[in-house]
């Protein structure tokens, strides 16, 4: 039986927040296709994991058998992420755009999962080619050919971390124009942002359908 570990960042709650919809839509139907499989859940704006420490950070590079009691504890909360992201068979991340970056939490749960000779920089990672779909939702467009095209650093940034440094199989979904139903200025792009929506709604139902076809084979 397949195991998801999904993850949401967003500040804002289910029904507000565009990222939510489309990692609720695409677990809902992992859950239709998959009834007999886990969902291992986080909401890192719920309940943020800690941000690395000094004692988290040479923790991962000492001989546990000299960590001090600091260094144990902190080294053990990361073991515990690091052991969910290693259970997972496929991996759903909720990564909204705040100030053209990813969320501040998920930024941490990374620091907390990179480890060098464990999840990277190894022939033994036990993650290496797991599907990961991230949903990076944004207020405005950042598409090649755009205005702000030079500001979009949520895909170019995950996929440096998530793909080239952790060897994970990553896949976008981009909900854009999250902001014009509600920005005046914005009024004439709400069609667009209609179609996004519609567009990645459907790319999460479809994304979840085909893995875990992929997955029961």
């Amino acid at each position: 039986m397949a195991t998801l570990l999904h993850i949401d960042s967003s500040v804002f709650p289910h029904g507000a927040s565009s990222s939510r919809s489309v990692t609720d839509a695409f677990r809902r139907t992992w859950e239709e296709q998959h009834p007999e499989g886990t969902v291992i859940y986080r909401d890192l704006a719920a309940d943020p994991v800690p941000h690395i420490t000094a004692d988290a950070h040479t923790a991962g590079f000492s001989d546990p058998a000299t960590h001090t009691p600091e260094q144990a504890a902190a080294f053990h909360a990361r073991v515990r992420l690091i052991e969910e992201l290693e259970g997972a068979d496929a991996v759903l991340i909720g990564a909204p755009m705040y100030n053209f970056a990813i969320p501040s939490t998920l930024k941490a749960w990374l620091d907390n999962v990179i480890l060098m000779g464990r999840t990277f920089m190894t022939e033994e990672s036990k993650i290496a080619g797991t599907p990961v779909t991230v949903v990076a939702s944004r207020g405005g467009s950042y598409a090649p050919g755009t205005p702000r095209e030079g500001y979009e650093y949520v895909q170019n940034y995950l996929q440096a971390v998530l793909g080239d440094t952790l060897a994970l199989d990553v896949d976008f979904i981009v909900p854009e124009l999250t902001m014009a139903p509600q920005n005046p200025a914005m009024a004439e792009l709400v069609p667009l942002y209609e179609a996004s929506r519609t567009r990645t709604l459907q790319e999460a139902e479809a994304r979840a359908k085909t893995l875990t076809e992929r997955l029961a084979a």
